[in-house]
């Protein structure tokens, strides 16, 4: 497929690195691995990331996903992914591009651009990442905005309309129900949204599900049904992803010891805080730590 073989060509220029290169295109960073890597937990952002060359496998509660060339992952909430390289190597490495996704371009998108009628348009994907095949017209507009790239004199003009025709590819595809869910708000996914935000704001702090539940207005089974259909996993188990994904983060980057990063993250005994990091993270947060400081690639490539 020439498209998509222009399109690792550009990622592969741009990108001479490993991990994640920004770009001078506003959300849209360029990731690269030249080899395998371990399971990594991260936590995945609102996005299109599209696959160009190599295989990953995500994991997000309990769903596989395996990214493939030609394919489109869409992220629609922040979500708590476990996700590794399978498939790369120094002469065909792993290549992906990623569009973080601008709220108030594609909500006036959505204005602009007609429902399709009911009887053809697929219901949303109640989770809250899906994966898709990408056709020529969506491949035709990544590799538009990726050549962009190589002219950086007109990108600053060109990139937002670009992107739009990628955004509007979205919509008008497989799943535009989907990213019509993402843009205006709607639906029990947009309250499941308010749930993870308020989350991610008081994740050192106890709660119960019946407090979650009242500060997005839904009863608690209501939310637990939904909360789970949308992420994968019960609102206290994302807490619990976010508690150990912040203690690792500063372990690394404050030389805390686990203890004390136990304890800032909410943890009151160390013991449980030890159990949970290692189940998580596959090694005890000392060896886990001392791991990633010898080879910090392993914490870059995030989609």
């Amino acid at each position: 497929m020439d498209q998509l073989r222009d399109i690792a060509g550009i990622i592969a220029r741009h990108a001479p690195g490993e991990g994640v290169s920004s770009t001078p295109i506003a959300r849209v960073d360029l990731i690269r691995s030249s080899r395998p890597t371990k399971p990594m937990p991260t936590v995945y952002q609102p996005s299109l990331c599209l696959i160009a060359q190599g295989r990953k496998q995500g994991v997000l509660g309990d769903r596989t996903f395996i990214y493939e060339p030609a394919h489109y992952l869409i992220v629609g909430l922040d979500l708590p992914v476990v996700g590794h390289v399978i498939e790369a190597s120094e002469d065909k490495p792993y290549l992906c591009v990623r569009l973080g996704f601008d709220p108030l371009a594609l909500g006036q998108l959505v204005l602009d651009t007609p429902a399709p009628d009911a009887r053809g348009d697929s219901s949303p994907s109640a989770l809250g990442m899906s994966l898709c095949a990408a056709g020529p017209e969506l491949l035709d507009a990544a590799l538009r905005l990726l050549r962009l790239l190589d002219d950086p004199a007109g990108a600053p003009v060109l990139a937002p309309l670009a992107e739009r025709e990628l955004l509007y590819r979205l919509l008008t595809g497989p799943q535009g129900a989907t990213m019509r869910q993402i843009a205006t708000g709607r639906s029990y996914a947009a309250r499941i949204a308010r749930a993870v935000a308020w989350i991610k704001r008081h994740f050192d702090a106890p709660f119960s599900v019946e407090r979650l539940a009242g500060e997005v207005g839904m009863s608690p089974s209501s939310l637990h049904a939904h909360f789970k259909a949308v992420t994968a996993m019960s609102p206290l188990q994302y807490q619990k992803q976010l508690r150990l994904q912040e203690a690792r983060r500063l372990m690394l980057a404050e030389s805390l010891d686990a203890a004390t990063a136990g304890f800032r993250v909410g943890y009151d005994s160390p013991s449980q805080f030890s159990r949970e990091y290692r189940r998580l993270f596959g090694a005890p947060p000392r060896s886990d730590v001392s791991r990633l400081r010898e080879a910090p690639e392993l914490l870059t490539v995030t989609a």
